[in-house]
């Protein structure tokens, strides 16, 4: 599995969160403690918001541990809003197109988790792609067609909802395939100003997810990067976290918005 951090707040530097603490996002990236596997070398990315409404990307296929300009663009790259994310493959290509995060306009998205059986269903997944956003699939991964596919479905407007719809659609793929895989999906989208994070399986093992607000702004990561445990609240199992600007976090259910779904 992979390990992701996203940042929203006062602008601060990159390096503060990403390399800096203990058990940062690079240390994780060859010791995570939470993850089915320790290392997460295959490639990473970082995607944030300047002054421009679309974010920039960085996106390597080299392990995060042992690239030096990650550090150094890390170091002077202020941001209000961020993400970084080690890659773990689950079986696609390692190549810049397949890390993350994966952007389109003024959003962008990235993955944890697994689509069981992805390579028997890859087909009927893109074809969740609406044609107008097809161009932009540049990877051949389960987590860009997914953000693809939600964005067909209304992501920029109900993000709980488009995302509930998607992970119904692919879960039913699977069952008509005869897949016995899970579907485990832990991510975080945001629009350039909302962030929203993500924490669903279908046999309710998502991979882990916790956040903490300080004095500077909200941090979600995949598993904390300090040892003051005390500070970090998981995110509920099948439920999302909801921030956005001058209203605080809030959790709500994407377990009951997919029930509604089946209704």
């Amino acid at each position: 599995m992979c390990r992701f951090l996203a940042y929203q707040g006062e602008p601060v530097f990159l390096s503060d969160y990403v390399c800096a603490p203990a058990h940062s996002l690079v240390h994780q990236s060859l010791h995570a403690q939470e993850a089915k596997t320790e290392t997460n070398g295959d490639g990473f990315g970082l995607g944030w918001y300047g002054e421009r409404e679309m974010p920039g990307l960085y996106r390597e296929i080299r392990p995060a541990w042992s690239d030096e300009n990650l550090r150094s663009l890390c170091a002077q790259v202020r941001s209000r809003l961020f993400f970084a994310h080690v890659r773990a493959s689950t079986g696609t290509a390692t190549t810049r197109a397949n890390c993350h995060p994966f952007s389109h306009g003024p959003h962008m998205f990235m993955h944890n988790g697994q689509v069981g059986g992805y390579g028997r269903i890859k087909r009927r997944i893109e074809e969740m792609i609406p044609d107008g956003l097809y161009e932009q699939r540049l990877g051949t991964g389960d987590s860009e067609a997914i953000f693809l596919a939600a964005l067909g479905q209304g992501l920029a407007e109900d993000p709980v909802g488009a995302i509930a719809r998607v992970l119904k659609a692919v879960r039913g793929l699977m069952s008509a395939a005869g897949i016995e895989e899970p579907l485990r999906f832990t991510a975080a989208y945001t629009d350039g100003e909302s962030l929203y994070a993500f924490r669903w399986a279908c046999d309710a093992k998502p991979p882990s997810l916790y956040y903490r607000e300080g004095d500077t702004g909200l941090v979600v990561v995949s598993e904390p990067f300090d040892t003051r445990r005390e500070v970090w609240t998981p995110v509920p199992k099948g439920c999302t976290l909801v921030a956005r600007p001058g209203q605080g976090t809030s959790i709500t259910c994407l377990d009951e918005a997919m029930a509604r779904l089946a209704a």
